[in-house]
């Protein structure tokens, strides 16, 4: 059983030794000229106002697990439309299920997304 996975540990040995030597290498070689300006912080192209360590509206936390949900719709609405003529060919009971299974599934994260819309998950300020 441990013998199946030699080849594996060989794998992340090989890259762990890889980014490693490499980072170590950029490192000794690369340029190195610090000066105040290089060290000042940056954000996109303007100096930042306030501090570092104020706190994200909820709304930003929100638009992020919306993101991610109609993400996860997409990667498994792809395999679904890829094998659906494969239902196709089975006959109409099995099309008939696929797709009801489908819509159930898209008709779920209409009713979140119109949820989220009515609570102003989707308001900016």
């Amino acid at each position: 059983m441990f013998a199946d996975f030699i080849p594996l540990f060989v794998i992340v040995l090989i890259a762990l030794g890889l980014s490693l030597t490499l980072l170590a290498a950029a490192y000794l070689l690369g340029p190195s000229r610090p000066s105040q300006m290089k060290r000042t912080p940056y954000e996109s192209g303007m100096d930042p106002i306030g501090s570092a360590r104020e706190r994200y509206s909820v709304k930003f936390y929100l638009v992020a697990m919306i993101f991610i949900v109609f993400d996860i719709e997409v990667v498994f609405m792809y395999p679904w439309a890829v094998s659906f003529h494969q239902f196709i060919d089975a006959g109409i009971v099995a099309t008939v299920g696929v797709l009801s299974v489908v819509g159930l599934f898209v008709a779920i994260l209409t009713l979140g997304l119109v949820y989220d819309i009515k609570k102003g998950g989707l308001d900016f300020d």
